[in-house]
């Protein structure tokens, strides 16, 4: 395995001895039961004991708790780190009451984001407007004339932009629509500044192209958000070799704010050199490589997830694979063969099915079971899989608020008898086998406690519906505390270093406003970060 020697942490490790003390601790040992603690000792960034006695340490440096929780780092074990932070540096546009309510939140945002060469955002919707009209390039031009300004509509079947983004694009009245799409023109025949489908090509093509500036930008917003919300260490879930480069700068440059365990796209053109490369693992810990992702099927919203009978509000329908079974014996054996974890998006019961035959043929086969391969997702499995993944040592990693954002709709896709295996959370983790939870951020919110609250409730954040959906897979505190630690870091072949606070590892922690073991459940989500500490370092303070 190749090490990378990183030239200094930008976050930097507390070489002092450091006591933290008074506060209400809590962690897993290392058989995963819980342990309560009142203080502890880090020293050159790494947990020394729990509950001691101060006495007996040459102590250099205190942090008193104040009597908050302490938690360790939470880690979410699938999300998509530069994704977020495109995400976080676009203006969001999902509240916007009108065209002009959009163009104050364009305005603000250019203000604010005065070194961006392109202002994008996405989420305006006509049909929620007053007019219901389609908005026009002078909206924008009033607020923003210097930029260009390109944004999608909430379905991302259309642009809004402003004139200097046509200019740049060369659009003028003389511009035809393109086969499947349409510039809508005024009674003049002078393009709006709206962009329908095809069309939006025209404008796209001039936006950035990705670079690592464009990388370290949305890496750096992305970390900032992450640390705010608890969350010390991430699983990326698909990256090309252009990020797998960006990864290995930022990591030997010590500019990574947060712990990431990468899995490289399968799809990427370049997967046999990156898997000839070898797993990567930095000393510090702050990147990860040893995982391949792969792609099964779609989302169950879209009708994508690729089902074993049809769908059932949609009966000629059973979704799509987006790897094909002929396909799959040479990815699997050449991913696991390489000596790298598989993880294979699966939400349909067909895919998670086709998947788990492949696991197995493949360990029949050529080995590679220890390497705790994972299907991503696992949303809805037929009963008789269920039992499976314990069987045959594949992780099912999963995300809470899926099914408290998916409730409205899983039951009409797929029907009663289907979600006896679906959203299975507690019978996977009763069948004996680890349960890693995530967020699939920037799909889902990165917000940790948001997961652990849909995971024990099984309930959205308005406590709907009353009784919990499908209440019998729900989790316990403890079992949702493991699933963003200690499973998670188990899922990421890092336990030895991460997921609990005990001797040896690194001192990754929080501060939090409220006991989440001892409160009503109803109000997890309400959890509030109040500071964020990696490798011992303070590196978020409310």
């Amino acid at each position: 395995m190749a090490c990378i020697a990183a030239t200094g942490l930008s976050i930097g490790s507390v070489t002092a001895t450091t006591l933290v003390k008074n506060v209400t601790g809590y962690t897993l040992n290392e058989g995963g039961k819980l342990v309560k603690f009142s203080n502890l000792v880090f020293d050159e960034g790494k947990i020394v004991a729990l509950n001691v006695d101060e006495n007996n340490y040459s102590i250099d440096a205190t942090i008193n708790g104040e009597g908050k929780v302490m938690l360790p780092g939470l880690i979410d074990a699938h999300g998509h780190l530069l994704g977020l932070g495109a995400n976080l540096l676009e203006v969001n546009l999902r509240e916007s009451s009108s065209a002009q309510d959009a163009a104050k939140m364009v305005a603000d945002y250019a203000f604010a984001n005065a070194q961006q060469d392109w202002i994008t955002g996405r989420g305006w919707n006509q049909e929620l407007w007053s007019d219901r009209a389609f908005p026009a390039a002078a909206d924008l031009d009033k607020v923003v004339s210097d930029r260009p300004v390109f944004l999608t509509r909430v379905d991302g079947h259309a642009a809004w932009v402003n004139t200097k983004a046509m200019e740049l694009a060369g659009i003028t009245k003389d511009t035809q629509s393109p086969v499947g799409g349409e510039i809508i023109k005024d009674a003049n025949g002078n393009p709006t500044g709206v962009f329908i489908d095809n069309a939006s090509l025209l404008i796209e093509a001039h936006l950035p192209k990705a670079s690592n500036a464009i990388y370290a930008q949305q890496l750096d917003a992305a970390g900032e958000h992450l640390l705010a919300n608890g969350i010390t260490s991430m699983h990326d879930a698909g990256v090309g070799r252009e990020v797998y480069d960006f990864y290995l700068k930022e990591a030997v440059e010590g500019d990574l704010p947060v712990r990431i365990y990468a899995m490289i796209s399968a799809t990427d053109n370049e997967l046999s050199t990156m898997l000839g490369n070898g797993p990567i693992r930095d000393e510090d810990d702050f990147l990860y490589i040893r995982s391949v992702k792969a792609y099964g099927d779609g989302a169950l919203g879209s009708r994508g997830a690729a089902l074993l009978a049809p769908y059932s509000d949609a009966p000629h329908q059973h979704g799509l694979l987006l790897t094909q079974p002929e396909d799959m014996t040479q990815l699997f054996t050449t991913v696991i063969g390489a000596g790298f974890q598989l993880n294979y998006h699966a939400i349909g019961d067909k895919a998670n099915h086709v998947a788990l035959n492949e696991f197995e043929t493949t360990f029949d086969n050529i080995g590679g079971s220890e390497l705790r391969h994972r299907i991503e997702h696992a949303q809805v499995i037929a009963p008789d899989d269920l039992a499976r993944f314990a069987k045959l040592k594949v992780l099912p990693s999963m995300q809470p608020t899926h099914a408290t954002s998916d409730k409205n709709m899983a039951e009409d896709r797929i029907g009663k008898e289907r979600m006896k295996g679906a959203y299975a959370w507690k019978t996977l983790l009763d069948s004996g086998i680890a349960l890693p939870l995530g967020s699939d951020f920037p799909v889902e919110l990165a917000n940790p406690f948001y997961g652990l609250h849909a995971a024990v409730t099984r309930q959205d954040r308005n406590n709907q519906p009353v009784k919990g959906w499908y209440a019998h897979e729900a989790l316990t505190v403890e079992q949702a505390f493991k699933g963003f630690t200690l499973d998670a870091a188990y899922a990421g072949h890092m336990e030895d270093t991460l997921g609990t606070l005990t001797p040896g590892k690194w001192a990754d922690f929080i501060l939090v406003d409220q006991d989440i073991f001892t409160i009503d459940a109803k109000d997890i989500w309400k959890t509030k970060v109040q500071a964020t500490y990696v490798a011992g370092k303070q590196v978020f303070a409310q």
